[in-house]
């Protein structure tokens, strides 16, 4: 028996979970090497949902029709699905499969679990709705699952959950008088702007989705990530500015030079640990400057990068966010509906702290992880690097770009980054 425990739905939650019709899913696949039973399988989920409450949670409505996350005493398990391994690639048909089916979240929880069953291989994938957690606390699932796989007897600890805004904002901020007016002048003033955007009738056709995925070999990977060490630039910025640079070459005067990054909120609220089931996530936006060489114009975007990161206040966004629930309606429409001002988004999970060999298995490779939502343009990017190999998913939708643009995309991203170390080392 658990305790019961419910929470409130925060802005960026319900944004992203919408009314529940379309899905705004995300999948982490991972590669095994070794033989399992389901049993186990069962019994190391069960684990993961002991530690963490929300991977136990419904979503049930109270009579205003505001969503809450809500454990109940008896916990439904994740649900697995068992398929048997065909080919090496079936784990994409199957995270395609999975970004669009819906979670019934009302009977089930917002997570579950599939297998690609093979002899001595096989392929696994968790499937979480993206209103549950971010890719960070996924990882964090993800390695405690391997742990308890391997070693039913370990201790991976109990999450002490967030439940609201008052397990993140200190509350010196949150109940000072000035912040609350701030926050609530900056809502007001957001939710009347957007009011008055002009949107679309309806939405842009997504037409089909795809995952593109590729790996680069450890010896560059280590290359660029020295590269980025002697320019005193990080890896994220390099990938922007080769990305923005694809983009304008593929796309010419159509592209926007505009990339959307994501930043880990727990560089800034140290309330929320690495193991916090969370979703609230930060954004920077980078731009490239075309007059410039590669070189110049990625030290000038890495300080730009570095003044907007330093401007990021999580605190007072998430009060502002907050404050602003009676403008979700007309928020999502917009995000939905209106014109697209972004070539994408671009996320950079940095090292996957997990092991690779376990007693009972080891793990061949963890791909990064990939997430489609109803919001707006489709067209992700998620790089993380596992064993010393860099790791790319490349998500889109011919209605915003076409699969072949996205092909001729990757394409010239890895030859800006072979010019690139071919030019370092020539000099």
């Amino acid at each position: 028996m658990n305790q019961p425990i419910k929470r409130r739905l925060l802005f960026g939650e319900r944004m992203l979970l919408g009314d529940g019709t379309e899905p705004f899913n995300a999948v982490i696949p991972f590669r095994l090497r070794g033989t399992f039973k389901l049993a186990d399988i069962q019994r190391a989920l069960a684990q993961i949902q002991k530690k963490h409450p929300w991977l136990r949670a419904l979503i049930t409505h109270d009579e205003k029709n505001i969503p809450w996350f809500d454990v109940q005493e008896t916990s439904i398990s994740i649900p697995v699905r068992i398929i048997p391994r065909q080919h090496e690639n079936q784990w994409q048909e199957e995270s395609t499969k999975e970004w669009h089916t819906l979670f019934n979240y009302e009977k089930l929880p917002l997570i579950r679990f599939v297998w690609i069953k093979g002899e001595e291989v096989s392929d696994m994938l968790f499937a979480f709705h993206h209103c549950l957690c971010d890719g960070g606390s996924a990882m964090a699932f993800l390695d405690e699952f391997l742990k308890t796989l391997d070693n039913p007897s370990t201790d991976i600890g109990t999450e002490n959950p967030i439940l609201g805004i008052q397990d993140v904002v200190p509350a010196h901020i949150l109940n000072s008088r000035k912040q609350q007016l701030k926050a609530k002048f900056i809502g007001r003033l957001a939710a009347t702007a957007i009011r008055f955007i002009p949107v679309g009738k309806k939405a842009i056709d997504r037409q089909d989705d795809y995952l593109i995925n590729w790996k680069v070999d450890e010896a560059v990977s280590q290359q660029l990530i020295s590269y980025c060490k002697s320019n005193e630039v990080t890896v994220n910025t390099f990938l922007s500015a080769a990305l923005l640079q694809a983009f304008r070459k593929v796309k010419g005067s159509a592209a926007f030079n505009k990339i959307s990054c994501p930043v880990d909120i727990r560089r800034f609220a140290t309330q929320i640990k690495n193991d916090h089931i969370f979703a609230f996530g930060l954004m920077i936006v980078v731009s490239s400057n075309e007059k410039m060489s590669f070189l110049e114009n990625l030290r000038s975007m890495q300080s730009s990068v570095e003044r907007k990161t330093s401007k990021l206040n999580p605190y007072i966004t998430m009060m502002v966010m907050e404050s602003g629930h009676d403008a979700l309606n007309n928020f999502t429409k917009l995000l939905k509906n209106g014109k697209s001002s972004n070539d994408c988004m671009f996320s950079n999970l940095g090292r996957i702290q997990i092991p690779h060999e376990y007693k009972e298995f080891s793990v061949d490779t963890i791909f990064s992880p990939s997430v489609i939502g109803p919001l707006g343009n489709t067209t992700t990017m998620v790089v993380s690097t596992y064993r010393g190999k860099m790791d790319f998913s490349f998500v889109g939708s011919e209605g915003y770009l076409p699969y072949t643009e996205a092909l001729a995309i990757r394409d010239e991203v890895m030859q800006i980054i072979k010019v690139q170390l071919e030019y370092i080392a020539v000099s």
